[in-house]
């Protein structure tokens, strides 16, 4: 049995953000009254960085006890569970189809493989480190959005991209010198998630987001469990590790929600720039937990960011709707 979901409400030009979410085209926590799509966007990202921040302290902390896959698979199961919660609670598990599999399993593969190479790097180097190569991603995200998704390169998003890179240059220019295992690990992370960005705003316009997150968590969950063993150990999870395998459970669900919202709102060359804030957070987040070393670099990239996101924000909010 093939169960179709609710087709999208197709906008009429004065009603842009009028559109099926996870929980039903009235789950709006924000609001759309007033509001243009990149700015409703941006305050989808705004849960979408604090989740994500959650994610990584909560990585290290486990990943001294738990390797990556079976973090993953921890992770997966309990995004199982709400997933399917929530779906039956709100009647939208009739939206999940499997129509479009194959762009499914493309994309939760990617994934996959991006966060189990995240996981080991944020255990490994500096937490700022980590972000700052990973958001070499948005490069690949704006060179490859006109061939895969078909969305227009304009001057203001190639700008703002840019100006990130440039700010996030500033941020790990004391570990130019020198490349580690984790470094590299953090780098590989950014072209897989650069495919599964794009891949995910290519699944939003045929498909839910109930459908996105229950193929995600499905998915990812079945790749753990065929991974976990590769060294023939399994770490069970302690009592003492719940709320953090809770938390990394819950907080990367909310990541991967706040963040297909935000692309079923607005373009990827829109919504990854916003992304850049998450550098200058969790560098002071890996200053104030683990004593970090953090210097006036990091602000002067932090700011160089803000300035490129302020830029991309400000065009597209001007733009005629």
């Amino acid at each position: 049995m093939i169960l179709r979901p609710n087709p999208p409400v197709r906008s009429n030009g004065n009603d842009a953000a009028k559109r099926v979410y996870a929980f039903g085209e009235d789950f709006l926590p924000f609001g759309n009254s007033g509001l243009s799509k990149t700015f409703t966007a941006a305050l989808w990202m705004m849960g979408s960085i604090g989740s994500f921040s959650a994610m990584a302290v909560a990585g290290r902390e486990l990943g001294t006890v738990y390797d990556t896959f079976e973090i993953m698979m921890y992770r997966s199961a309990v995004g199982v569970v709400v997933v399917v919660s929530v779906a039956f609670a709100t009647g939208t598990w009739r939206q999940i189809n499997t129509r479009d599999i194959g762009v499914h399993l493309g994309r939760n593969l990617a994934h996959f493989i991006g966060q189990n190479l995240w996981f080991f790097a944020v255990t490994v180097i500096p937490l700022a480190q980590v972000f700052a190569l990973e958001f070499t991603s948005p490069l690949w995200v704006i060179a490859l959005s006109p061939l895969i998704l078909g969305e227009r390169l304009t001057k203001a998003r190639a700008a703002a991209a840019l100006l990130g890179f440039v700010g996030i240059l500033f941020v790990v220019r004391p570990a130019i010198a020198g490349i580690n295992p984790g470094m590299l690990a953090a780098a590989s992370s950014a072209v897989f998630f650069a495919l599964t960005i794009m891949l995910t705003k290519k699944l939003t316009r045929s498909q839910s987001i109930t459908s996105i997150l229950f193929y995600l968590t499905l998915m990812q969950l079945v790749f753990g469990l065929i991974m976990v063993t590769y060294d023939g150990e399994l770490t069970l999870p302690d009592l003492s590790h719940g709320p953090l395998l809770l938390l990394i459970g819950v907080a990367g669900l909310l990541a991967h929600f706040c963040l297909t919202n935000a692309l079923a709102i607005a373009p990827a060359t829109v919504v990854v720039p916003i992304d850049f804030i998450r550098l200058p957070v969790i560098a002071i987040i890996g200053m104030l937990v683990y004593a970090e070393a953090l210097d006036i670099w990091v602000f002067i990239g932090g700011a160089i960011i803000f300035a490129g996101n302020y830029i991309s924000l400000r065009v597209e909010s001007r733009k005629p709707k």
